[in-house]
């Protein structure tokens, strides 16, 4: 008996709507990183992109535990010397709050080429409306 190995044809790409709204930015990340790779499909292949678009709502309403919002930094550099730039998860989510979904899901996805090309499948916004109404996208429930 031969293993199953699927061919880009059989891969069937569909669009879910998951509700950020008092969700723990961490099980969300998991929840969303999972779909993304395609891991709940019975057709799982790990070298190809077989997962589902996501579409992520009232991202600033996610829930961290415990002094996460004071204490979690986040850190980027200008590449120029002395160029370390750090900010708080507060301050990331009063400014950017789709890069911190962003970023939670990209720690969680393989560190390759593959990764580059599932994270683009996740499309993040920080309030009830998004631009995706044209691929009826179906709730998701987490």
């Amino acid at each position: 008996m031969n293993t199953y190995s699927p061919v880009p044809a059989d891969l069937k790409h569909e669009w879910f709507v998951v509700d950020a709204t008092d969700m723990v930015l961490g099980r969300l990340a998991t929840a969303i990183s999972h779909r993304l790779r395609g891991k709940h499909k019975p057709g799982f292949a790990p070298h190809m992109d077989g997962g589902d678009f996501i579409v992520v709502v009232n991202a600033t309403k996610i829930k961290v535990t415990g002094d996460k919002l004071n204490k979690k930094m986040y850190y980027k550099h200008t590449l120029y010397p002395g160029g370390l730039k750090s900010r708080t998860l507060k301050e990331m989510l009063e400014k950017n709050p789709e890069l911190v979904i962003i970023q939670a899901v990209r720690g969680m996805l393989p560190k390759n080429r593959l990764a580059r090309q599932i994270i683009k499948k996740l499309k993040v916004f920080p309030g009830p409306e998004h631009t995706h109404a044209a691929q009826k996208p179906q709730a998701l429930v987490l």
